[in-house]
């Protein structure tokens, strides 16, 4: 890794910072140092202290995503206020903002003009959006523009949001992009119904923050489907699920599909939620949802692959099959708003490992390997 200047900031904010960036896919991320610009009009600059790494970080190193490079990588982050422009005073609550503030921002900005945005109000399909760590490359704007680094550069238009007084900012990252990404799902495209039964697909950050919403917006039993076992039993212990199920080391895969079935009294579940992002697990999702129920599948963010089933198994079963992409401003304001009730009920931080910027190898090995819930880069 290098630790030499690279070009890619704007002048006039002073100093470097180092940052991770993808120079190349499928190769080792490098350890630049980038200018620090100023505060642009209506925006701010943040001191980094916590990028979240999500598993599209590491569909983007490997080249699964169409993304310019070089890149710094961070599309989850939360830092402290450093810089403010006069146009940036508050957050989107009307909050007023200081430097040492400690917010966090959401990744994406829609254009507002696009047919998905303006006629058909769904600004997560956004034909244009602009995503820190994903598609603003140090060669056309501030370097800095991705949460993997010291410093970030935060334009006018992001969503950014104060973090409530007493919330750990480990704790927050716990479910940086999960959490949102869920709100928008149970929120928009299909809410949990009081008293409802919920099968989660997937023990990682996804089908946690899926779980543990379930929870709070008054599931009657929600039934965790994932592994590894260490994974399920950090769950557990925070009491995120009621039941715990190791699928993926399983000998009979389906017999742990036929223990889910009877924890649902044999007929399914209300709702299913997939937070997997394997292909496979399509199948034997709807296979556990009850005839008049749904299926709402969110993990299956980047292209994995093609699947077999059964559409027997929709029409049979009646079922409402929701996709869910993404989330907006709106939804990381209201997981914000969620945290101090998150927190209180369950030990977010103990979900969280956290590695110095300069052991991003590390931590995206320990990530790919399934070893850590949660891993966060401290700028």
């Amino acid at each position: 890794m290098s630790g030499e200047a690279r070009p890619g900031g704007e002048a006039g904010g002073g100093g470097e910072a180092r940052a991770v960036v993808l120079t190349e896919f499928g190769r080792p991320l490098e350890l630049w140092k980038l200018p620090v610009p100023a505060a642009p009009e209506g925006g701010m600059i943040v001191a980094g202290r916590y990028g979240g790494i999500c598993g599209t970080d590491l569909h983007l190193a490997q080249g699964h995503l169409e993304v310019p490079t070089p890149l710094v990588l961070g599309h989850e982050g939360l830092g402290t206020v450093h810089e403010l422009d006069p146009g940036a005073a508050t957050d989107v609550n009307g909050t007023p903002l200081r430097v040492g503030d400690q917010v966090m921002w959401a990744s994406s900005i829609a254009c507002g003009a696009c047919v998905p945005c303006r006629i058909h109000r769904e600004p997560t399909l956004c034909e244009n959006r602009r995503t820190y760590g994903v598609n603003r490359p140090t060669d056309q704007e501030p370097g800095l523009s991705g949460s993997w680094a010291e410093y970030i550069c935060l334009r006018a238009g992001t969503t950014v949001v104060k973090v409530p007084d007493g919330v750990d900012p480990v704790a927050a990252m716990a479910f940086a992009c999960a959490g949102p990404t869920m709100v928008h799902a149970l929120h928009e495209r299909r809410p949990v119904r009081v008293g409802e039964t919920v099968v989660v697909q997937g023990s990682g950050p996804v089908g946690l923050a899926a779980a543990a919403l379930a929870q709070l917006s008054g599931a009657a039993r929600v039934i965790l489907v994932g592994g590894p076992e260490q994974r399920l039993r950090a769950a557990a212990e925070i009491g995120i699920a009621d039941h715990h199920l190791d699928i993926a080391g399983a000998d009979d895969p389906g017999a742990v599909l036929a223990e889910v079935l009877a924890l649902t009294g044999g007929r399914g579940a209300d709702l299913v939620i997939e937070a997997t992002g394997v292909p496979a697990a399509i199948d034997q999702g709807l296979r556990l949802a009850r005839r008049g129920g749904s299926y709402l599948v969110v993990g299956q963010y980047t292209d994995s692959g093609d699947t077999t089933i059964n559409p027997h198994q929709i029409v049979h079963r009646q079922l409402d099959v929701v996709g869910s992409w993404a989330f907006t401003g709106a939804h990381l304001v209201q997981y914000v708003g969620l945290l101090p009730a998150l927190v209180a009920r369950f030990d977010l931080a103990r979900l969280v490992t956290t590695y110095p910027l300069e052991e991003n190898a590390r931590a995206l090995a320990d990530v790919a390997a399934g070893s850590v819930m949660k891993a966060v880069l401290a700028g």
